[in-house]
């Protein structure tokens, strides 16, 4: 475990990104700009203003006024600039979709390693690596043409090193630490059980619902015993709206070895002590006793009614 990921007690890679998506039609351009630590995204950017909206009280790191304004100048002066660039330069005629991902990340025993990656239609364009712009063999003559031309501005090769390699690690620095407990918290899983769509005749398909956990980071496996069923299908790990998360692992079944299985779920927050949920399918005598309370509640509720009309 490296240092960071000591201190701060961090389970994956901690990386911090901005995202830019500008679009190019009618002759106009819609820009959209967001910053993530990791997953987490912290950050807006509103292209009217050019202001940086933070979505946490701390967000903002340990950065100063001047130094966040600063930010704010260069990332509009970039937006404005680069409108021409790709119009007159790259004759960039027609509709376009251009992503810009600019960030650091801590790397395993490693310090952090900046990067700054272009796509243009969800195609890589080019890239800034070792002070340079390359192009992707992608990118065809149009993005040769591109790195060309900023290769050729050692000032604004400049900048974005600087941006990349010192100003993204000490505002990620800044906001884990500012930030650190609500990073650090630990929020326990809920779970359930269901059944899903019928994968055939006398099959079941066994559903494990864990929702409400935090950090991201979970095992879950359906169990027979304590032998592991390698038939298990987990699915993505989805964010809540909260900021938890939710995972769903499904097992299919004959419909008659289903008794027996249970579903385990294992997180850092339930301190050792596994979530087990058995499965228990409902009985025939399960429906009767039902039955029964539903049919005594309405002759009680007769009763009561003869009594008062009565």
């Amino acid at each position: 475990m490296n240092e960071v990921e000591w201190r701060w007690g961090f389970e994956e890679p901690v990386s911090y990104h901005l995202i830019q998506t500008s679009s190019f039609h009618n002759h106009s351009w819609i820009h959209l700009g967001s910053g993530w630590l990791g997953e987490l995204q912290t950050h807006r950017w509103n292209s009217r203003s050019g202001a940086i909206i933070f979505l946490y009280p701390w967000s903002r790191g340990n950065f100063s006024n001047r130094e966040l304004m600063d930010l704010e100048g260069f990332f509009h002066r970039y937006f404005i600039s680069h409108q021409g660039f790709y119009i007159s330069q790259l004759m960039f005629k027609d509709s376009f979709d251009l992503q810009v991902t600019l960030g650091c990340e801590l790397q395993p025993g490693k310090a952090f390693v900046g990067f700054l990656q272009i796509a243009i239609q969800g195609f890589e364009f080019m890239s800034f690596q070792n002070e340079t712009f390359l192009p992707s063999p992608k990118g065809g003559k149009k993005a040769q043409k591109a790195c060309l031309l900023l290769n050729l501005s050692p000032a604004f090769k400049h900048t974005i090193h600087g941006l990349i390699s010192d100003t993204c690690p000490r505002f990620t620095l800044g906001i884990l630490d500012a930030g650190k407990t609500y990073l650090q918290r630990k929020v326990k899983p809920e779970a359930w059980l269901s059944t899903g769509p019928s994968p055939g005749p006398g099959r079941l398909l066994l559903v494990c619902h864990v929702s409400g956990f935090y950090p991201k980071p979970v095992w879950v496996m359906w169990m027979r015993g304590g032998q592991e069923q390698l038939g298990t299908q987990r699915g993505d790990i989805l964010p809540n709206a909260d900021g938890t998360w939710y995972l769903q692992a499904t097992l299919d079944v004959a419909a008659g070895e289903a008794a027996g299985l249970a579903c385990r779920v294992k997180h850092s927050s339930l301190g050792g002590q596994d979530l087990v949920l058995y499965w228990a399918p409902h009985s025939a005598l399960g429906w009767i006793l039902l039955a029964v309370i539903v049919a005594l509640a309405l002759l009680t509720g007769l009763g009561y009614w003869f009594r008062k009309r009565w």
